[in-house]
């Protein structure tokens, strides 16, 4: 049998085609973005206070991309490194928080963080006797 370029082509061609059905089929998912239902504009937390973070999970897709939440603070225009809840699967919906002790403020927001990262309204954390 005498080879030529396109006896070659067509050998790796074939072997390229064969490759692709060896790797595993992926589903599609989606990316959810829960509305943050509370804190609200009118919330006040003091800190060390237990309090919760809810959002809405009434629509979510069936596949979601990353189902694995973490909840920031962000102040004025920021998000502070503070984590205030990890981990957590993010259907739950809703999840209990400790208020750091930070400065008081009227303008905290938490974001819940799945796959995306939905912001609260701005409300107020205060007791901590810091102001600026």
């Amino acid at each position: 049998m005498k080879f030529t370029i396109f006896t070659t082509f067509i050998t790796f061609l074939a072997a390229s085609l064969n490759s692709v059905s060896c790797f595993p089929v992926l589903e599609q998912r989606d990316v959810f973005v829960p509305p943050v239902t509370f804190p609200k504009k009118s919330t006040i937390w003091r800190v060390g206070e237990c309090q919760h973070v809810s959002w809405d999970t009434t629509h979510h897709p069936v596949n979601i991309t990353n189902k694995v939440g973490r909840i920031f603070l962000r102040k004025g225009e920021f998000t502070t490194p503070l984590i205030l809840a990890n981990n957590f699967d993010i259907l739950l919906g809703k999840i209990a928080v400790t208020v750091p002790w930070v400065e008081d403020g009227h303008d905290y927001q938490v974001v819940v963080f799945g796959d995306s990262g939905n912001f609260s309204p701005y409300f107020t954390i205060t007791g901590s006797g810091v102001e600026w």
